[in-house]
């Protein structure tokens, strides 16, 4: 039986219009990452923690941990629709 409940019963473009809502509540500029580095990079190794480390992707493969670091910056930024 499927719940009738919640977003398990949306549209899902209805779904995906709310939790766009979610990226667009904080602007960039204010975003604790991109003003404190440091901040960023504790969270990292925070949640590089979470799994054993032989679930580890990037320590278990390090050619494919440094072909996603050269890609990480090149990803082009796509415009966002204005908002309606």
């Amino acid at each position: 039986m499927t719940s009738k409940r919640g977003f398990a019963s949306m549209d899902p473009a209805q779904v995906r219009k709310i939790a766009a809502m979610g990226g667009k509540s904080v602007p960039g500029d204010k975003r604790s990452f991109s003003k404190n580095r440091k901040l960023a990079a504790a969270a990292g190794r925070k949640g590089g923690k979470a799994l054993r480390p032989d679930q580890r992707t990037f320590s278990q493969d390090k050619e494919f941990a440094a072909e996603c670091g050269r890609k990480g910056g090149n990803t082009p930024k796509q415009p966002r629709e204005a908002s309606k």
